[in-house]
């Protein structure tokens, strides 16, 4: 069995840039559309931040719909091909940035709001931003996690943190050799944001309306200073 790992990640992006651009920008993903890009938004603009920075931006929509709203963002993202589409888009600031190299140092400013929407998907350079949250964020910031939610996302397996093959079940024949992602459990999830000084606040478990299952979980934790 092959082993797993984050740079695995980040080269099957490399390799579905454009698929994903074209299924973002043609609603091709219906939980996006029903429930989890509103999900999100409400939950950034509830923190009524001034600045947030959207770590795994992607093509950058969420930055440029947060900056629609007045919100200042900046949008990072270890592919420099959304970079790339994403600064020629507009509306935003972006920046290409592997995960494993953010800090404060790097960046040298702070954020009201650290966001990762479904963005978070490899071991290491999760524990990496987990850790680097509380430098990046001002007093009383707020980081914001919206992920597969855990019980939904187990499956058939094992209840257990480990590594998972990826699957573009449900997506586009464009798409190719997915991305393999760790499944965190409830409780290793919030356990991140205890460990790394975030106060953890009741999570947010936007239903879909079709189906009344939880489409996602939305973890929001606060600096403790």
């Amino acid at each position: 069995m092959k082993k797993l790992s984050d740079e695995q990640i980040v080269d099957s992006w490399k390799k579905n840039v454009q698929p994903w651009i074209t299924a973002i920008r043609e609603n091709e993903i219906a939980s996006r559309v029903l429930v989890t890009n509103a999900a999100i938004v409400e939950a950034v603009v509830k923190q009524t931040p001034q600045s947030v920075l959207d770590v795994g931006c992607g093509e950058g929509w969420l930055v440029r719909k947060l900056e629609s709203l007045g919100i200042h963002a900046l949008g990072i993202d270890s592919v420099p091909e959304f970079i790339e589409y994403a600064t020629h888009a507009g509306g935003g600031r972006f920046r290409t940035l592997p995960f494993g190299e953010l800090s404060h140092d790097v960046l040298q400013e702070k954020f009201d709001v650290m966001v990762c929407n479904f963005s978070l998907l490899g071991y290491e350079s999760v524990h990496h931003i987990f850790q680097q949250a509380r430098y990046l964020l001002q007093k009383n910031g707020s980081l914001i996690v919206q992920t597969l939610h855990p019980v939904a996302g187990c499956g058939e397996a094992k209840y257990v943190d480990g590594w998972r093959d990826g699957s573009w079940a449900g997506f586009s024949d464009a798409f190719c050799d997915p991305a393999p992602w760790y499944f965190r459990t409830l409780e290793t999830w919030k356990a991140l944001f205890v460990e790394n000084h975030l106060a953890l606040s009741d999570p947010l478990e936007p239903l879909d309306p079709t189906t009344q299952l939880a489409a996602s979980i939305i973890f929001i934790g606060t600096v403790i200073k």
